[in-house]
């Protein structure tokens, strides 16, 4: 493997794994008996996660159009 391609494969499993790692914690936060939240609240929180998915899968398309940002309640 070349040396790009052998950073890449290290640092995209690393990242993948740790974003699958917090929406398993985003998913802890569905418990009602320790959390209050409403539908609005849920439909926001993954419309910005959603939107956040398609502007790094775009960027691969595109070849570097940054979107994004921190998502606030």
């Amino acid at each position: 493997m070349s040396s790009k391609r052998e950073k890449f494969v290290d640092l995209a499993e690393a990242r993948v794994n740790r974003v699958i790692k917090d929406l398993q914690l985003v998913g802890n936060l569905s418990n009602r008996s320790a959390y209050e939240f409403t539908e609005a609240d849920i439909k926001k929180m993954f419309s910005a996660v959603q939107k956040a998915v398609e502007a790094a899968k775009g960027r691969f398309a595109r070849n570097g159009d940054s979107g994004g940002g921190e998502f606030r309640l």
